[in-house]
């Protein structure tokens, strides 16, 4: 009995051994054949709030982000064989979003600073901007000098923050307030909490035509104000990009598309 018991015994065993590496072999199978495939989109984070770069458009009846950099960007993914998607955040999140892999790219009429470089990685630069200061009508503040004893709101993690933060070193009196949003500076400034902002010069001239109370002066030293393409640091997409960039001015659609957001 005690033989016979120890044979049943060593078939059940054997059975469901059989049974197990079966099963582990279907799963292993099936995992073989759900690998994830390559992704077809590219995913990039904007702060939509920076006319003519990128704002949030409800004209025809549906809200959508529009502008320079969202024409910039369909145009790579075209190039690229790419659907886009875009993500919509504040300004300061941005490279945060794009390190956590929350975004394949950053276009958000960015410089690329040497600060921001020991984090991510930059294109060519596809724009050269113009910093200016915008006040109420009648301010005259022409340079950074004007603004000593003022109150100067500027959007936060810029780089008209840095420009205005570094001059406060020399300049007495100066009191810098950033915010999170373009629209933010300008409710400051209508309210007469602030007396300037600093914003880049195409962005600034939409605000300044559609309000007869307020006034833009470009300042002469412009600092670093070109914009680029942030992408990680070991993205295999930055010579891409570069490629279609390049493409891009050589073929004239750049200035097309210049022309179209900016007119004159």
């Amino acid at each position: 009995m005690r033989k016979s018991k120890s044979w049943v015994t060593k078939a059940l065993i054997f059975a469901l051994t059989a049974i197990i590496m079966a099963g582990c072999s279907g799963k292993q199978e099936s995992g073989q054949a759900e690998a994830p495939t390559k992704s077809t989109k590219l995913v990039m984070a904007t702060s939509a709030d920076y006319p003519p770069y990128e704002f949030h458009d409800t004209s025809g009846g549906k809200d959508e982000i529009v502008g320079l950099d969202v024409d910039i960007a369909k145009y790579i993914a075209k190039e690229l064989g790419l659907e886009l998607e875009i993500k919509d955040m504040d300004f300061n999140g941005l490279l945060p979003a794009l390190q956590a892999n929350r975004a394949d790219f950053v276009m958000a009429g960015m410089t690329p600073t040497e600060e921001r470089k020991k984090s991510v990685a930059f294109t060519e630069t596809y724009y050269e901007a113009k910093n200016t200061i915008v006040a109420k009508t009648g301010s005259h503040l022409m340079k950074m000098e004007d603004l000593s004893g003022k109150k100067v709101v500027v959007q936060l993690g810029s780089t008209q923050q840095s420009a205005v933060q570094e001059a406060a070193q020399t300049i007495k009196g100066i009191e810098v307030t950033p915010l999170n949003k373009i629209g933010d500076l300008i409710q400051e400034l209508k309210s007469g909490r602030a007396q300037a902002a600093i914003i880049e010069d195409t962005v600034a001239r939409g605000y300044v035509e559609s309000s007869q109370d307020l006034e833009m002066n470009p300042i002469s030293d412009n600092g670093e104000n070109a914009y680029a393409i942030a992408l990680p640091t070991d993205s295999s997409h930055v010579e891409k990009f570069n490629q279609a960039i390049k493409k891009l001015k050589e073929s004239g659609e750049l200035d097309k598309l210049a022309k179209k957001w900016f007119g004159k």
